[in-house]
């Protein structure tokens, strides 16, 4: 029997409607209907029920060292980018994907469909 089993991810933002909306959009993902809890925090999820339900947690400092846990997604860097993702470092060298930054700073990696 395991000690701890996955529940959810949480992301961390100075405005977390604003970023809540970036990954409904990045992602296919909807707000879900019971959020936001008292704390402000704001449910997302994946309206397939495929993808983990994701808590986008307001907090009041700003993004200031490397993640030690990422998001990784498939999909296109081009795309994610003109909605205002960062790219972080390309494709090359020792990694096969694309590292990004959403618009807070949470860094995620980007692999291509097929991949």
């Amino acid at each position: 029997m395991p000690t701890a089993r996955f529940k959810d991810l949480c992301l961390d933002a100075n405005d977390a409607p604003a970023l809540a909306d970036w990954w409904c959009t990045a992602m296919g993902y909807r707000r879900r209907d019971d959020g936001p809890d008292g704390g402000g925090s704001i449910p997302i999820e994946d309206p397939s029920g495929a993808g983990p339900l994701i808590w986008v947690n307001p907090v009041p400092e700003a993004k200031s060292l490397k993640n030690r846990m990422h998001l990784d997604v498939v999909g296109s860097t081009e795309e994610l980018v003109a909605l205002g993702a960062t790219l972080v470092r390309p494709i090359g060298g020792d990694i096969e994907w694309d590292v990004l930054a959403d618009p807070e700073g949470n860094e995620f990696c980007c692999f291509a469909p097929g991949d």
